[in-house]
């Protein structure tokens, strides 16, 4: 981007580039957002204590990616300046104070939820606080079940600092010989293992309480049987992170899926990165931990209540419908789920809205070309996908049916590659052509391409969605898809299935926006359109719906297009690197996110085009890595009604709603609508009323 459309550089920053919020701090800023449905009287109880529970879950991945990130940065002693102006160890040193403001929070909130529980009549009690009879049946139990599969490890000069498993559950005691000779012990608690156990059988609360006990007290209270002969004191609960971020070097893997697995196996070996222990665990023991696991103070977290909350998810398993979100039916669209899909597809597009829609249309679509005599090929994306999906089973039966069958497996979807690895080898052996996506790049565009012979030569039918071909995601994740036999549309998809599987270089493509190569350029050439309209004195708007907005380069865009005058509406779930509505540079930008019931996933990308709009949808979101360094898609959306539904109903609900949004100020602090307006519509609600119409 030319220079003289960047905004001038704030003091401390980089000459040359625009003002951008740290992407660290914003990422603090949403999982904030996600705590305060945790602590929201309007959201159902157990759904409470799930956000909780994905507070936490995010906030392990993210130490376990960004912050071993920074870390490795600082040891390998780079300097290099963020977009903020700031070296790694000054990154640290502001982000470090903001996870444990956050982290007193969510103590706070845990302690909140757990004696509203109990005013439920859902406890989680203490071992100690068992009557005598019931302690001695869990005593018996223990000795039953649970010693055979423990083993305590002794730490001394004699004998090497256990290797501690990434986000294992452990516990660590002082253990005592009978020649006074002391040791601390470590003991994992196995990680199939739940971490809360029923105490009794009541099934609801009407029938007496229903009462948990945390698996690691049970072992806490029983240590004599680990230890025996030796005097042992009180066992304290902690927890490390790991570095979790394989990486691929593709060009010295001869075999990518044997290069991953070996990856995956030295994931669990990875640096340490976080110590969380008791808070009340010794000073002096806590020093041995750290020197064990080569961790500064600054990584030490204590905590006041449960150590990883994630395990409280167990409790929203109950059969609660009371203290649940009421149950939905997702809309079955009729058209999509008979025998005549292709039939439907060829009378006009077709636009699915998860989780409100049904996923069933997306298997079906690939299972009646399955069966389907006229249909010669099936060409697919997996990203992330389910351990029983029917994708896959329409994919296996499409190859026992003499279908030519082609799937790109992506190995390298973070925490997913596992499941890939399974997934690729069973398509393999059923005799798919499985590729693994293009050296360097993720493939995360999201396609689904049919070939079918009919009266007037072949046709091609193509699903472009936002979201994975995950009918688990699909219900609680909001994505779009779109159905379509557009003949630009089709062509375009092959011709990147092409590129992907073989070694096309296309030059182009007809309608399609497709990363790497041009999917940034014809996002800017849009947003420059808008400011050379608004400069004209011509109407401008422009709404970019997405989970995250931090490349640079569209950042820049965008502050341009709000000097010219331009409107433009950020609606974002996740991270957001704009400043919104400063004088001079973004007086126009406003910046909202939806934080409630699903998550938001879809992206959704809208020109006013001088009356005439242009709206796109696709699997990318503003970074780097999506624009630059994965391959994605971007689909215009040609249906004049399918358009103006998504402008005129979808993403004005986004824009107008108070339930579940928040608005971002200048200094990146976000405040919640619904304080102002409590009665505010929710817009997650209001599309479920759309499925009981």
């Amino acid at each position: 981007m030319p220079n003289s459309l960047r905004p001038p550089a704030a003091p401390g920053q980089p000459l040359g580039t625009p003002p951008i919020i740290d992407r660290e701090e914003s990422w603090v800023a949403f999982n904030e957002r996600v705590l305060e449905e945790a602590c929201d009287p309007a959201v159902p109880l157990l759904e409470r204590v799930r956000f909780l529970a994905i507070f936490h879950s995010n906030l392990d991945e993210f130490f376990m990616i960004r912050v071993s990130g920074i870390h490795q940065q600082i040891e390998a002693g780079v300097e290099v300046l963020s977009h903020q102006g700031r070296t790694p160890r000054q990154r640290m040193a502001t982000l470090g104070p903001a996870i444990r403001h956050t982290l007193t929070r969510a103590r706070k909130v845990q302690k909140a939820l757990l004696e509203t529980l109990e005013d439920h009549r859902i406890e989680v009690v203490r071992y100690r606080d068992l009557p005598v009879a019931e302690r001695r049946a869990w005593d018996q139990g223990f000795v039953e079940r649970l010693l055979p599969v423990l083993t305590p490890l002794a730490v001394s000069s004699a004998f090497p600092f256990p290797f501690i498993s990434n986000l294992s559950l452990n516990l660590a005691v002082l253990v005592t010989a009978p020649d006074g000779e002391q040791r601390l012990a470590r003991i994992k608690i196995p990680d199939h293992l739940p971490r809360l156990v029923r105490v009794d059988d009541s099934d609801t609360p009407e029938h007496g309480p229903v009462r948990f006990l945390r698996i690691e007290d049970i072992v806490a209270a029983n240590l004599g049987h680990l230890f025996p002969g030796m005097k042992t004191g009180r066992a304290w609960a902690f927890r490390v992170t790991r570095d979790a971020d394989v990486d691929i070097r593709e060009d010295e893997a001869d075999d990518l899926l044997k290069y991953i697995e070996e990856e995956l196996r030295k994931r669990r070996f990875g640096e340490a990165v976080r110590l969380e222990v008791a808070w009340d665990m010794p000073n002096d023991m806590v020093r041995r931990l750290q020197d064990g696991l080569g961790l500064r103070d600054d990584d030490v977290y204590r905590s006041a209540g449960v150590i990883d909350p994630t395990g409280l998810t167990r409790l929203c398993d109950l059969e609660l419908p009371a203290l649940k979100w009421p149950s939905m039916t997702p809309r079955a669209h009729r058209d999509l789920t008979g025998p005549g899909v292709f039939d439907r597809i060829a009378r006009g597009d077709v636009l699915l809205h998860h989780p409100f829609d049904a996923f069933t249309p997306i298997a079906e679509f690939v299972r009646q070309a399955a069966r389907d005599p006229a249909v010669l090929a099936i060409k697919q994306t997996l990203y992330r996908t389910s351990g029983n999906s029917p994708v896959i089973g329409a994919l296996l039966e499409a190859v026992e049916a003499g279908k030519q069958v082609a799937a790109v497996v992506e190995l390298k979807a973070r925490f997913d590659e596992e499941n890939n690895i399974t997934w690729a080898r069973q398509l393999e052996q059923a005799g798919v052509h499985v590729i693994y996506g293009v050296p360097g790049l993720k493939t995360h565009a999201k396609l689904c391409l049919v070939v079918r012979r009919e009266d007037n030569g072949l046709r091609r039918y193509a699903h472009i969605g936002t979201g994975n071909y995950n009918p688990v995601t699909a219900r609680i994740y909001t994505d779009l898809g779109l159905f379509t036999c557009d003949p630009d549309l089709t062509a375009d998809v092959a011709d990147l299935f092409n590129r992907i599987t073989g070694f096309a270089q296309p030059a182009g493509y007809r309608r399609l926006l497709v990363a790497p190569r041009f999917l940034k350029a014809g996002l800017l050439d849009r947003i420059h359109r808008e400011r050379k309209a608004a400069k004209k004195g011509r109407p401008a708007h422009i709404i970019l719906k997405c989970n995250a907005i931090i490349d640079p380069d569209v950042i820049s865009a965008v502050y341009a297009a709000s000097q010219a005058g331009v409107r433009v509406d950020l609606l974002i779930r996740g991270i957001c690197g704009v400043v919104p509505g400063r004088p001079g540079l973004s007086e126009t930008v406003h910046v909202r996110s939806v934080v409630g019931r699903f998550l938001e996933h879809s992206r959704v990308y809208w020109f006013h085009n001088d009356g005439d709009p242009e709206v796109y949808l696709g699997s990318a979101d503003l970074m780097g890595r999506n624009l630059d360094r994965r391959v994605e898609v971007l689909t215009p959306v040609l249906s004049p009604s399918i358009r103006n539904w998504l402008r005129d109903t979808y993403l004005e609900r986004y824009l107008t709603e108070t339930g579940r949004s928040r608005v971002m100020a200048e200094d990146g602090s976000w405040t919640r609508l619904r304080d102002a307006d409590p009665e505010g519509a929710d817009v997650h609600q209001q599309f479920l009323r759309d499925t009981r119409r």
